[in-house]
C-alpha cells in the first residue's frame, strides 16, 4: 500500500513552528503495520496545495492532509480539494450544531466566519472534532482521475492543532483504515525502551544474537535519545508474533534491568509507577536542573501520590535556608560537589518526610567551569533509609540537553534503587 503524507501550513515553512504532524502521524500507521511511502510540507498556498495533494493522488492509496481547515482567510484546503476533485460544497446542518454547541458551552459567540467550516464537500465522511471546530474529512476518490492505473485513493483531511488532531486519528481515521484499507498481512512490533547506555553499545551487546532472526526477516531498529535508546523488534507474516516474542526473550537477557518500560511508556511514568507499587515516596532538591526532574513527574498522572516537594535550591543561601548544606561545606568543597549533594539529599528527605530523595547539583555552562571541574560536571545524590549515595556525571552539552540529560540519569539512579 503506497500512502503519502502532506503537512501544510506557511508556519511550518517559516520555522515558526515544529512539525510534529510527520513524526507522530508516521509512528502511529507503523504501529498499525502501514509504511508512510512520501511526506511533503507546503505553505498555505493554493498553487502549492493543489499541485502537492494531486500528485500524492496520481500514485497514493491513501493521502493524509494536516491543516487548513479552520476559519481563518489561510485555512484554504478544505475549498481548495474540494476544487480539485469538482466535489460541491454544501452547509452540513449536524456539523453546524455541534460547534455552536461548542462556542455555547464556552459562553462564547460563534464569530459568522466560522461556518466555513461546517461546509462539507460532496461525498466526503464527516470525522467529528470532540476538541475543536473544525471537523476532518475522508474523501473516497474513486474513479480518481489522475492515477494511471485507474485504481482509488481514500484522501483524509485533518486539523493542524495537534490537539484536536490526535484524538481524531484515534477515534475516527483507525477504525475507517481497518474498514477500508486494513493491511495486507500481519504486523507486530514491540519497542523496549533503555537507559544508561549508548547505542552503539546497545547494538553491540544485541546485534550478534539476534542475526539469525534478521536474517529471518525481524526488523531489528534503534533510536537514540537523550539518556535513552529504543529498541525495535518487528515482523510481518503469520509467524511475526512469535519471532518478536523469541527476540524480546533474548533482547531482555543480555540487557537486563537498562530495559525500563515497553512501548509508549517513559522513565518518569515508570518511576511514578514502582513508588506507587512500593507505597514509598519522594522528595526533589534540584540546582543545575532547575526542576526539570519534578517537571517530568509531575506530567505523569498520579503522581501527587508519591512526590511529597520538590525544591529548586539554586543559590548557596537556598541551600543553606531549605535543605540544612552546611556553610563550611560550600565554602571548602564548593556548590558543585560529592559533599553538597549529599547534604542536599539528605536534607530534602528529612526536612519533607519522604522515603527518598534525589539531589542535583551541577555546572550547566557555557561558563563556570574549572580544571577539576568542567562545564558538564554534575553530582546526583540519593537518599533512602539504606545508605545516601552519590554519583558523578559528565554532561558536556548545552543547558537545555544537560538538563534533560541530567535529570534521566537522577530518575535512572532512583529507578535501579526501587528494583534492588
Amino acid at each position: 500500500m503506497h500512502i503519502e503524507l502532506i503537512n501544510t501550513g506557511s508556519e511550518l515553512m517559516l520555522g515558526r513552528v515544529l512539525n510534529t504532524h510527520q513524526q507522530w502521524i508516521c509512528r502511529q500507521l507503523a504501529d498499525l503495520g502501514y509504511e508512510v511511502n512520501r511526506q511533503t510540507c507546503v505553505a498555505d498556498d493554493a498553487r502549492q496545495i493543489q499541485a502537492a495533494v494531486r500528485d500524492s493522488l496520481s500514485r497514493a492509496d491513501l493521502v493524509i492532509t494536516t491543516g487548513g481547515l479552520g476559519p481563518t482567510s489561510d485555512d484554504i484546503t478544505r475549498d481548495l480539494i474540494a476544487q480539485l476533485l469538482y466535489r460541491e460544497l454544501t452547509l452540513d446542518p449536524e456539523t453546524l450544531g455541534r460547534m455552536e454547541q461548542f462556542y455555547s458551552q464556552r459562553h462564547r459567540t460563534m464569530p459568522a466566519s466560522a461556518k466555513v467550516q461546517a461546509m462539507i464537500p460532496a461525498g466526503a465522511r464527516i470525522l467529528p472534532n470532540a476538541n475543536g471546530t473544525a471537523p476532518g474529512l475522508a474523501i473516497e476518490v474513486n474513479p480518481n482521475p489522475f492515477r494511471a492505473d485507474g485504481l482509488a485513493s481514500w484522501l483524509i483531511l485533518l486539523p493542524g492543532p495537534p490537539r484536536e488532531l490526535r484524538p481524531m486519528f484515534a477515534e475516527s481515521v483507525v477504525p475507517l483504515l481497518s474498514q477500508e484499507l486494513p493491511p495486507a498481512e500481519k504486523y507486530v512490533c514491540l519497542i523496549l525502551r533503555t537507559t544508561g547506555l549508548g547505542e552503539s553499545l546497545v547494538e553491540e551487546k544485541i546485534a550478534g544474537p539476534l542475526k539469525i532472526f534478521v536474517e529471518a526477516g525481524l526488523d531489528l531498529g534503534y533510536c537514540a535519545r537523550i539518556g535513552e535508546v529504543e529498541v525495535r523488534l518487528a515482523a510481518r507474516g503469520g509467524g511475526a508474533e512469535n519471532m518478536v516474542r523469541q527476540a524480546e526473550t533474548i533482547v531482555r537477557e543480555l540487557l537486563g534491568n537498562l530495559i525500563y518500560a515497553v512501548g509508549d511508556e517513559t522513565l518518569e511514568s515508570s518511576l511514578v509507577r514502582m513508588l506507587t507499587e512500593q507505597a514509598k515516596t519522594l522528595a526533589l532538591a534540584e540546582s543545575c536542573t532547575g526542576g526539570m526532574v519534578a517537571h517530568r513527574l509531575t506530567n505523569v498522572p498520579g503522581a501527587s501520590a508519591v512526590l511529597k516537594c520538590g525544591l529548586v535550591t539554586y543559590s548557596n543561601e537556598a541551600k543553606q535556608n531549605f535543605l540544612g548544606v552546611n556553610a563550611a561545606a560550600l565554602e571548602e568543597h564548593g556548590a558543585v560537589s560529592e559533599v553538597v549533594a549529599r547534604q542536599m539529599a539528605e536534607g530534602a528527605r528529612q526536612r519533607c518526610r519522604a522515603d527518598y530523595a534525589i539531589s542535583v547539583t551541577g555546572i550547566a555552562g557555557p561558563s563556570g567551569g574549572s580544571e577539576a571541574k568542567p562545564v558538564g560536571t554534575v553530582f546526583i545524590g540519593l537518599a533512602y533509609e539504606k545508605a545516601t549515595v552519590v554519583k558523578r556525571q559528565f554532561n558536556p552539552f548545552d543547558r537545555e540537553t544537560f538538563k534533560y540529560a541530567t535529570s534521566q540519569q537522577a530518575m535512572d539512579m532512583l529507578r535501579c534503587a526501587l528494583l534492588a
